[in-house]
């Protein structure tokens, strides 16, 4: 066996030159190829699916609510908190929407940049049902499903785009490019959106959902959205309450009812019982499905409402 001793090899010696040479010889790695993923945690499916168009490869993103979770009584557990800690970002909607954030930010110790995507936002005022306080999920004197309008959610693009860019400079150009193209299918669905309903005479355009999660959306596109849940959100409406929500829809020719994927359906379903207005299907306001499902994305939650909606005012 042969040893070849390499301690006493002379160093080898480049001129200036030749290692200037080597140098600008060698390729250029990107300088986001050796580094990690931006962490981003959001605090609900919706934002989550924002943050990845925007972000794409270079972001990796955790919901703390998850697919078809019911905002209203969600509170963050230890594994959150941890999430939360391990972050470089944190997106909230804003608005009131999560009550427990502030808390729940300074108790994890998180220390990276938070995005409040309705930044820049005038908010529509609540209603009757957002002046009640559900568990962690307190509105206050804001409506914060500022989402139902496409138009609005190309401000929360926005913020997401300049948060993230922020946080991760050398991504700056890529974000700003999948944000221009994921503001471009925004728009391009808004327009969808309005000439979906445009047959339809303004005069038929009501419905009542489980609780007022559409507000925003009726303004935008001409629907009179009507919630009706309230100290009863997860119970069946008293005799009283239901004759009175009975009487209010003969009286205002309510066209259709919808139930709301993560409401309890009780209410509808004996207004319907009541009323003979029929149920138009069921519409996604806080939350996207689990992947393969009919709103797994933004953009199919915002398609399908829609539909759903057209095709039972028709």
């Amino acid at each position: 066996m042969l040893y070849y001793n390499i301690t006493k090899r002379p160093p080898m010696r480049l001129s200036r030159r030749t290692a200037l040479g080597l140098l600008l010889a060698t390729p250029a790695l990107p300088a986001r190829a050796q580094a990690q993923p931006l962490r981003v945690v959001a605090s609900f499916t919706i934002l989550a699916d924002m943050v990845r168009q925007v972000g794409e490869s270079r972001v990796a993103v955790h919901s703390l609510a998850g697919p078809d979770q019911d905002l209203h009584g969600f509170e963050p557990r230890p594994s959150d908190l941890q999430a939360i800690a391990q972050a470089n970002v944190v997106v909230i909607n804003g608005l009131g929407l999560e009550g427990w954030a502030t808390r729940t930010i300074q108790a994890a110790g998180f220390r990276g940049r938070t995005i409040t995507a309705t930044a820049g936002i005038t908010p529509r005022k609540a209603s009757h049902d957002h002046g009640h306080s559900h568990a962690g999920h307190s509105h206050g004197a804001h409506d914060p499903h500022a989402w139902q309008d496409l138009a609005l959610a190309r401000r929360y693009v926005e913020n997401i785009r300049a948060g993230l860019a922020a946080a991760d400079p050398p991504g700056a150009p890529a974000y700003a490019a999948a944000a221009a193209r994921y503001t471009q299918e925004l728009t391009a669905l808004d327009a969808e959106i309005r000439a979906l309903l445009a047959p339809i005479p303004r005069n038929r355009r009501r419905a009542v959902t489980s609780h007022d999660a559409f507000a925003y959306f009726g303004a935008a596109y001409g629907v009179d959205m009507l919630g009706i849940a309230g100290t009863w959100r997860d119970a069946e409406p008293s005799a009283r309450e239901l004759a009175a929500l009975t009487a209010q829809v003969k009286r205002q020719n309510i066209r259709a009812l919808f139930l709301e994927s993560a409401a309890n359906p009780a209410a509808l379903r004996a207004l319907s019982s009541e009323t003979g207005v029929r149920i138009g299907g069921t519409l996604y306001p806080d939350a996207l499905t689990a992947p393969g499902g009919p709103a797994d994305t933004y953009l199919k939650m915002m398609r399908h409402n829609a539909t759903t909606i057209a095709e039972a005012l028709k």
